[in-house]
């Protein structure tokens, strides 16, 4: 591969961006394709047909054309180092997918709690300003203080953000709303959050309900028909 096309790929990835590479098999020559381009592009079909099987490829012999999509890895923000999240991060990195901490109090947002975790001691403001949330990413807000999680919550309200989830009753949730509402967010926006979070399998520890909401969260992201039933409102 070309040193230049090399180092756009990395570039792109390094962003979390969407790229395609496609490689003509008989003479080896690739060229780069950035993700603003791909419905325009005369492979936008063979593009779109790579994203959606599972090894993010398309070969086609007959044409000599090996088309690779490069999707960002799926993360998991979660903000609140909370005995739910010790559970949650575990489980979730054996979906493979990518967990962030973000908690501004380094009592909690540790290394001793979260052993080979990336942990950013920091207000989730200031962290997802460095760090937007794109849309294979998901945020849950589980510290339960409106403090740290509502700020969390607005941001993810406005970006593209697969899943977002908050830890809270109704009763909490429907107050939080009122805040959201007062800082700025649409009706829409807010019906966006799945509050009380998680699947409603009567969870009761944390454990259990790091359980209820990673399986609502593989649910969001495989569109499956019984995550879309649910309204993005269930009980945990």
């Amino acid at each position: 591969m070309d040193r230049a096309i090399l180092a756009a790929l990395n570039e792109e990835r390094r962003a979390r961006r969407p790229v395609a590479l496609a490689t003509d098999t008989a003479s080896g020559d690739s060229r780069l394709i950035l993700a603003a381009g791909f419905a325009g592009d005369a492979l936008a079909d063979e593009i779109a047909g790579a994203m959606a099987s599972r090894s993010a490829c398309m070969h086609q012999p007959e044409r000599g054309l090996f088309v690779k999509v490069y999707l960002p890895q799926p993360r998991l923000i979660v903000v609140g180092a909370v005995h739910i999240a010790q559970s949650l991060a575990a489980m979730a990195a054996m979906t493979e997918l990518d967990v962030v901490i973000v908690d501004p109090r380094g009592a909690f947002a540790s290394g001793a709690r979260f052993d080979s975790f990336e942990i950013h001691e920091a207000w989730p403001q200031d962290h997802l300003a460095s760090h937007p949330l794109d849309a294979r990413t998901a945020l849950v807000a589980l510290s339960h203080n409106p403090d740290i999680d509502d700020p969390a919550l607005l941001a993810a309200c406005t970006s593209p953000a697969f899943y977002i989830g908050a830890l809270g009753s109704r009763k909490s949730h429907a107050a939080r709303t009122g805040r959201l509402a007062k800082a700025g967010l649409s009706a829409a926006q807010i019906a966006r959050i799945e509050a009380p979070i998680g699947l409603d399998i009567g969870s009761v520890t944390p454990a259990e309900i790091a359980v209820s909401i990673l399986a609502s969260l593989i649910a969001a992201r495989h569109g499956t028909a019984r995550h879309l039933a649910a309204g993005g409102s269930v009980a945990a």
